[in-house]
C-alpha cells in the first residue's frame, strides 16, 4: 500500500499548525559576527561589470539582510555543466539526480518535511572518476555538513534512498512533527546505517566558492556566473589559496593525492570555485555563497572565524571578489552591505 497519500495529509494539517508561527521553522539568530560595512575597493585591475539585457537590471537598493532560504542542507550535485534546464529536474529527459532527489524529498515526497528543508542544487564541479568507469556515478557535496561524496550509482535507486535515509534526514525531528504517527516519525528520521552503503564519504577540506550562473532560468545570473567565477580563479592564487580544477576524486590515477593535502609539506590551504543552479534572488546578482569548512585556519594557524559556515552574498561585481577574499576568506569578516544571510552547521540561519 502507497503511504504516500497519508503522509501528505499528515504534512497538510503540520503545514497549517505552523502558520500559527508558534515555533519557528528553523533558528534564525542575530550572531555576535565580525563585520566591516562595505566592501574594500580593489587594489588591481578587475572587469568592469557585465551588461544586462533590457528590462533585467540589478536592485541596488533593497536591504540584502535576511534574503535567505531557511533551509537544513544543500545537496551539490556534480554535473560538470554549467547550465541546466531552467527546472534542473527536467535535464536529460528527467533522467538526473535531481529528479529523483525531489521524487523523495520534494514537495509531497515520500520523505518531505516542511520543517526540514533541503536545497537541492546542481553545480559545474565534475563528479568523482571511478575505478570501474563502466558503472555511471553522480558526486555530491552536502552542505553545510561539509560531507564529500564521490559515487552514487545511476544504476540503481538504492544509493539515492541511502543518500536521503543516512545524511539528509533530520537526526532529531522538529517540535511541529510531534502530531505524526510513530511510523511517519520514523521513516522521517535519519538512519545512520545507511552511511555504510554509500563508499567513499570524506570531509571537505575546500573553501567552496558557489556562483550562481544559472542562465536558462535568469539570464543576469548567467552573464554574471562565469565573468565571477574566472575572477575568483584569477584572484585566489594571490592570496594563497591553491585553486583546484577537475574531479575531487580520480581513482584512475594510481594512489591519487587527496586535495588539500602534500607530502612532507605543510598542507596548502585550496579551493574550488564552481556554478550552481537558482538560488533565489536574480535581481541581486551576482549571487555568490562562500562555504568555509571547519578545518579551516587563518594565517597564524588558529581556527578561521567563520570555519563551518556558509555565508551569502548579492550584488557582487567582479571589483568586490578581492575584497571577498580578503575580507571573508582571509580575514573571516561579514561584509554588510552585501550580506544575505549565512548558516553554520547546525543548520541555524543567521543574520545580522
Amino acid at each position: 500500500m502507497s503511504l504516500r497519500p497519508l503522509t501528505r495529509g499528515a504534512w497538510r494539517r503540520a503545514a497549517f499548525r505552523r502558520r500559527t508561527d508558534l515555533i519557528p521553522l528553523v533558528t534564525t539568530t542575530r550572531r555576535g559576527l565580525n563585520t566591516v560595512p562595505t566592501c574594500p575597493e580593489p587594489t588591481c585591475e578587475c572587469a568592469d561589470p557585465p551588461s544586462l539585457p533590457w528590462g533585467q537590471s540589478i536592485d541596488k537598493n533593497a536591504n540584502l539582510n535576511g534574503l535567505i532560504p531557511a533551509y537544513a542542507q544543500q545537496v551539490l550535485i556534480c554535473t560538470g555543466k554549467n547550465d541546466w534546464a531552467s527546472r534542473i529536474e527536467e535535464d536529460n529527459s528527467g533522467d538526473n539526480l535531481a529528479a529523483d532527489l525531489k521524487e523523495l524529498v520534494g514537495r509531497g515526497g515520500v520523505y518531505s518535511d516542511p520543517f526540514h528543508n533541503i536545497s537541492i542544487l546542481n553545480a559545474s564541479f565534475p563528479s568523482a572518476i571511478s575505478r570501474r568507469p563502466e558503472v555511471q556515478t553522480t558526486s555530491v557535496y552536502l552542505l553545510p555538513s561539509f560531507k564529500y561524496i564521490p559515487f552514487l550509482p545511476r544504476v540503481s535507486f538504492d544509493s539515492v534512498q541511502a543518500l536521503v535515509k543516512g545524511y539528509l534526514l533530520p537526526e532529531k525531528l522538529h517540535p511541529m512533527n510531534d502530531g505524526l504517527s510513530p511510523i511517519h516519525k520514523d521513516r522521517l528520521q535519519r538512519k545512520e546505517a545507511y552511511q555504510q552503503l554509500l563508499y567513499g564519504v570524506r570531509d571537505v577540506e575546500d573553501v567552496l566558492v558557489l556562483i550562481c550562473g544559472h542562465g536558462q532560468r535568469d539570464k543576469r545570473c548567467g552573464i554574471y556566473g562565469p565573468i565571477l567565477q574566472e575572477e575568483f580563479e584569477r584572484q585566489l592564487p594571490r592570496s594563497g589559496f591553491d585553486v583546484l580544477h577537475g574531479p575531487a576524486v580520480d581513482e584512475s590515477v594510481t594512489a591519487p593525492q587527496l586535495s588539500g593535502t602534500t607530502s612532507g609539506e605543510e598542507s596548502p590551504r585550496t579551493a574550488r570555485v564552481g556554478q550552481i543552479s537558482h538560488i533565489g534572488g536574480h535581481k541581486y546578482a551576482g549571487n555568490v555563497i562562500v562555504y568555509l569548512p571547519p578545518s579551516l585556519k587563518n594565517s597564524a594557524g588558529n581556527p578561521h572565524p567563520l570555519a563551518g559556515h556558509g555565508v551569502w552574498y548579492g550584488r557582487i561585481d567582479p571589483k568586490h571578489v578581492e575584497g571577498v577574499i580578503k575580507e571573508t576568506i582571509i580575514n573571516g569578516n561579514i561584509i554588510a552591505d552585501h550580506f544575505r544571510g549565512a548558516i553554520n552547521q547546525k543548520g541555524d540561519i543567521i543574520r545580522l
